[in-house]
C-alpha cells in the first residue's frame, strides 16, 4: 500500500489534518486503534475558540456547529462568595462556542465516510520505520488481523500522549518539559439543563469547581479532587452536594440536579516535547503537548497544529521544505503561550493542599485584580477566546 501521508490517530487532530490534506489534493490514510463507535462517542473537551470555529466553517464543516453550538460572550469567575463576569466579547470582540469535541469528531468521521476517504479503525501493532528518509514506512495489523505495510512520504503522529509516534523518535532527540499538579478533576455529564447561561469557574476553599454544558439539556460539571481519589467513593448524592457547596454564591443561584450519565477522574499535567518534528515524522496535538484543562486549550491547540502542518506537508510534497522545517518552531510559539495560560488559570483557581497562607493570599489577590482590572480581564479574555492562528 502507498499513500502520501500516513496519519496515526483518528482524534480531532488526525481527522482534521486528513480532511485538510484531501481538500488540498494530497492523499492521506488515517489509522486508528479504537473502533468507530468509541471514537465517535468518547467525551472530551467542549470549548471551541473563535479561530477553531472559523476554520471549521471555512472548510465546510460548520453547519451543525452553527445549528447546535452554544456561543458564549462571557463566563463567570466566582470567589469570595461573589460572581464576577468576564465579558469576553466586550473586551476582545470575539467569543467562544460550546460544542463537544466528540461532535467535531462525528462531523469529521461523517465527512470522511461520505467522501470515501481512507479511514481504518481497530488497527493494532503499529510501528514506524525509516522516518529519517523520504520514504517512511508504517506497519500494522488491520481489523482482520492481517499484517499491512503502508509506504508514504510523511507520517503525522496524531495519536495522543500514549501513542506510538513520539516513542518512535530516537532517544536524545526530544527535550521534554513537564509538570504534574497535586489535584485532578472529577468530571460528570448530567442529564439536566444548565444552571447558568454561561460557564462558571469557581475558586473555593473546598476546591475548584466548574459548571459547563454540552447542550440545552446536558450539563458538564467538574470538581477538584485528589489524584489518588477513588471514584467509587463519590456517589451521585455526594457529587451534587459538593457541587452545590462550591458553586454557591451570595444572591440567587440554584444548581439543577439530574441523572448522572458519565463520571471519571482525570489527573492534570503540563507536558511539552520539542521539537515536534524528526525527519519525515511530525507530531501534532496531545502527541506533542498536554495542557491542564482549566484553560480549555487542548483541542484548540491540536487544531492550530494541524492547520500549520497541513500547509507544511502540501508544500513539502511539492518540493518546498521551508514550512516543514519551521513547523515545530511555529507551533511551539502558540503551544508555550497556551501552556502558560493554562498554568495561570490552574494555579489561580485551584486550592493547592500544599500551599502556605502566604501563597493563598497571593492567589486571592490575583483573582481580585483580574475581576476588577479591565486590563487584567482583557488579557485573560484575549487568551481564552483564542489568539489568531499563526504560520
Amino acid at each position: 500500500m502507498r499513500t502520501q501521508v500516513a496519519v496515526i490517530g483518528a482524534g480531532p487532530a488526525g481527522l482534521l489534518l486528513s480532511y485538510l490534506l484531501h481538500q488540498a489534493g494530497v492523499d492521506a490514510v488515517v489509522l486508528e486503534a479504537r473502533d468507530r463507535e468509541y471514537v465517535r462517542q468518547r467525551v472530551r473537551a467542549g470549548v471551541c475558540e473563535q479561530p477553531t470555529v472559523e476554520l471549521l466553517t471555512e472548510i465546510g464543516l460548520g453547519d451543525r456547529l452553527a445549528r447546535e453550538g452554544l456561543p458564549h460572550e462571557g463566563f463567570s469567575l466566582r470567589f469570595d462568595g461573589a460572581d464576577h463576569r468576564i465579558a469576553l466579547t466586550e473586551l476582545t470582540g470575539r467569543a467562544i462556542t460550546v460544542y463537544g469535541q466528540q461532535e467535531i469528531v462525528k462531523d469529521l468521521v461523517d465527512a470522511h465516510e461520505e467522501r470515501g476517504l481512507p479511514l481504518h479503525f481497530e488497527v493494532s501493532g503499529v510501528s514506524l520505520s525509516d522516518v529519517d528518509t523520504e520514504r517512511p514506512v508504517v506497519r500494522y495489523r488491520d481489523a482482520s488481523g492481517t499484517l499491512q505495510t503502508l509506504e508514504c512520504e510523511a507520517i503525522a503522529g496524531c495519536d495522543g500522549f500514549h501513542g506510538v509516534a513520539r516513542p518512535s523518535i530516537p532517544d536524545g532527540v526530544l527535550s521534554v518539559f513537564e509538570r504534574e499538579y497535586p489535584f485532578a478533576w472529577l468530571g460528570v455529564l448530567a442529564q439536566t439543563p444548565p444552571s447558568h447561561e454561561e460557564l462558571i469557574y469557581t475558586h473555593h476553599e473546598r476546591g475548584f469547581a466548574l459548571h459547563s454544558m454540552r447542550s440545552p439539556e446536558i450539563t458538564r460539571l467538574y470538581l477538584q479532587v485528589d489524584p489518588a481519589e477513588d471514584l467509587a467513593a463519590w456517589s451521585d448524592d455526594r457529587i451534587w452536594s459538593e457541587l452545590a457547596q462550591r458553586l454557591a454564591v451570595d444572591g440567587e443561584f440554584t444548581l439543577r440536579e439530574g441523572p448522572i450519565l458519565d463520571k471519571g477522574i482525570t489527573p492534570m499535567r503540563s507536558f511539552v516535547a520539542e521539537p515536534m518534528r524528526h525527519g519525515r515524522l511530525f507530531l501534532a496535538g496531545d502527541a506533542a503537548h498536554i495542557v491542564p484543562p482549566t484553560g480549555a486549550k487542548g483541542m484548540n491547540l491540536a487544531v492550530a497544529d494541524v492547520r500549520v502542518l497541513s500547509r507544511a506537508l502540501v508544500a513539502l510534497l511539492k518540493g518546498d521544505a521551508s514550512l516543514a522545517e519551521s513547523y515545530s518552531d511555529t507551533c511551539l510559539r502558540r503551544v508555550w503561550r497556551a501552556e502558560h495560560f493554562s498554568w495561570f488559570m490552574t494555579t489561580m483557581l485551584h486550592t493547592d493542599p500544599h500551599a502556605d497562607p502566604f501563597a493563598r493570599r497571593l492567589q486571592l489577590s490575583q483573582l481580585r485584580y483580574t475581576a476588577t482590572s479591565r486590563a487584567a480581564a482583557t488579557s485573560l479574555a484575549e487568551n481564552y477566546v483564542g489568539l489568531p492562528f499563526g504560520g
